[in-house]
């Protein structure tokens, strides 16, 4: 009988030809885990040509059996324009909040996005509270991020800073850039927390060197002025 763990174990080898081999077996009989692996072969070309048509294919197969990574993909796919698909910002909604309900974290953090954003959709700041909410739960760094703004700022939810703290101190144990950003301007101005302004400069400068821009050019300006040297 033939196993999918033996496709995955393949996979996770490196061994693609034969994840592909296995996949493809189980995906003709309507395996949609299989589909959803296949699928995801072919659009990354991982071992065999790129075919985005064919990873496209696969995954709407598999999302018809309302598969929750399928449906994921599906949503990156029209979200960006990509495997001959348009882009359609409310096809993608629809279907990371297919993904969402199905509890795939990544879409839990995109649907909440599109609320707050109203992209592909109309906004909705508590339903966007709710999602980044369900993600945080689950651990998600940019999900507890994103509520920590909404909780500071009052959107979709009663203002909150000692819990937009918590949620920024969340996002910066994980070295979220955003996170480190944010999480030191609670510092600075001594919101959910006591104001203390070594430890948010220590905060700007992690998020300096990962990369965060509004960061980069806070260091630079207290560097210009003589108030710190690295």
């Amino acid at each position: 009988m033939i196993d999918i763990n033996e496709a995955h174990k393949a996979f996770n080898a490196q061994d693609y030809q034969k994840a592909r081999e296995i996949y493809t077996l189980l995906a003709q009989n309507g395996d949609k885990v299989a589909q959803t692996s296949l699928g995801y072969i072919y659009q990354q070309g991982l071992g065999t040509p790129k075919d985005e048509a064919k990873a496209l294919e696969l995954y709407q197969a598999a999302a018809t059996q309302k598969e929750p990574i399928a449906l994921f993909n599906l949503g990156i796919l029209y979200a960006n324009g990509l495997g001959g698909v348009k882009h359609d910002q409310f096809q993608a909604h629809h279907y990371f909040l297919e993904a969402a309900i199905r509890e795939v974290v990544p879409a839990m953090y995109e649907v909440a996005l599109m609320f707050e954003r109203g992209l592909g959709c109309e906004a909705n700041m508590s339903e966007a509270a709710f999602w980044y909410e369900e993600g945080a739960k689950r651990g998600d760094a940019k999900c507890f991020n994103n509520l920590g703004v909404l909780y500071k700022d009052g959107l979709g939810v009663e203002q909150d800073y000692q819990k937009a703290f918590i949620c920024f101190s969340r996002a910066a144990e994980a070295e979220l850039p955003e996170g480190l950003y944010n999480l030191g301007l609670m510092y600075d101005q001594g919101f959910g927390c006591q104001e203390d302004h070594d430890k948010a400069l220590e905060y700007a400068r992690k998020a300096a060197y990962k990369g965060h821009p509004k960061a980069k050019a806070i260091i630079k300006q207290l560097q210009e002025e003589g108030k710190i040297v690295f």
